[in-house]
């Protein structure tokens, strides 16, 4: 941010000092070869030109109009009568600042087309003085032509990556957000399978206390082999962000429907050697939240997987003959079928619901190689 003192633009690309020279040589160049009188009244134009470009950064709207043509008319004035053509130089800076496009080409025109004006006519009021200056002239008139161009590219590129930096930081706080959401789902729909399964398993044990002791020592040692799995599932995403293959998942689906007292069926091979790897993960991931709900509100007593793979896309059914999952399921967010769909966005994948005679939950991936769907 510019301080009200400063008189030009930091973002110029010219060293501090340069600039400070061309404040300096006016006032020298005036004092040096002229009359007192002319002395006098070339300061205060010099004067009255820096002060009006200064304001010219503070202004607003068409204020700033205003400003740049005063000092055209300074500029023009002080070309003709004392040769100071480099003045134009620093409305070529100050016109390469202007954002808006219509104001900056007709600010531009004007600059170029009076300073042109003025150093012609120049040449025939004070020939001796402007050609001892020629080689000067040449560059303050480059300068007017190119340098708003410069100045204008520069600030756009600057805006432009200042926008990308922004953006990328909203990306980067977009990504730690999802990264923890997708963190609370992997933890709740791990933690969630195995302590329901601890759950059922220890109701188990409890009505078979007087009828099965020995099946209650089965069902103990269960639980804790599943307090201990369930453990160090935990561990490893914490740790390692572990993904989860569909065959190891399917064979915790099948305990967890047989500890229910459910029937459990299998269709198709739970073994998808060409699937990636996350999408594998997603899919397991879901396959182990509908069969928790499952577990939890059908009421069935068979559940049935089948995992289709063709080239194009894999897909999971999951059917049960029970009373089917509640509607208000689907309207918890962040868990249930609503997770469900959160992960399957990321692999552009999908799921639909059939609520008649039991459930049908069908999962579906579409499978991309080389950037095309096969």
């Amino acid at each position: 941010m510019q301080k009200w003192y400063q008189i030009f633009s930091k973002n110029t690309g010219i060293s501090i000092y340069a600039w400070i020279i061309f404040c300096l040589l006016p006032f020298y160049f005036v004092i040096v070869s002229s009359t007192p009188a002319e002395i006098v009244i070339g300061i205060i134009m010099i004067m009255l030109f820096f002060a009006v470009y200064r304001l010219a950064f503070i202004k607003k709207g068409w204020t700033v109009y205003v400003s740049v043509a005063v000092e055209i008319i300074l500029s023009t004035l002080l070309t003709l009568y004392f040769g100071y053509v480099y003045f134009s130089l620093f409305l070529a800076f100050f016109i390469g600042n202007i954002q808006g496009k219509a104001g900056f080409i007709t600010l531009y025109i004007i600059n170029l087309v009076t300073t042109i004006g003025s150093v012609v006519a120049g040449f025939f009021i004070q020939k001796q003085i402007f050609f001892s200056q020629l080689p000067f002239i040449v560059i303050s008139v480059t300068g007017v032509i190119l340098l708003p161009f410069i100045m204008y590219n520069r600030n756009k590129r600057e805006q432009l990556e200042q926008e990308l930096a922004d953006a990328n930081l909203r990306i980067s706080q977009l990504m730690v957000i999802e990264e923890r959401e997708r963190i609370a789902r992997d933890l709740h729909d791990t933690l969630g399978q195995k302590l329901s399964l601890i759950g059922l398993k220890s109701d188990l044990a409890g009505k078979l206390l007087d009828k099965d002791p020995n099946r209650v020592k089965r069902e103990i040692y269960d639980i804790h082999q599943t307090a201990r799995t369930a453990l160090k599932e935990v561990r490893d995403m914490v740790s390692m962000m572990k993904r989860i293959r569909l065959k190891e998942e399917v064979l915790q689906t099948q305990q967890m429907i047989e500890s229910a007292e459910m029937e459990f069926k299998l269709i198709g091979n739970p073994e998808l050697p060409s699937t990636p790897l996350f999408v594998e993960h997603v899919l397991s991931m879901c396959l182990k939240e509908a069969v928790t709900n499952v577990v939890k509100h059908s009421n069935a007593t068979v559940c049935e997987v089948q995992i289709i793979h063709s080239p194009s896309e894999v897909s999971i059914h999951i059917r049960d003959n029970g009373v089917g999952i509640p509607d208000q399921l689907d309207s918890i967010k962040g868990h249930g079928l609503r997770g469900m769909r959160e992960r399957l966005e990321f692999v552009n994948g999908n799921l639909a619901i059939d609520r008649s005679n039991g459930t049908n939950l069908k999962i579906w991936v579409p499978l991309f190689h080389k950037g095309e769907v096969l």
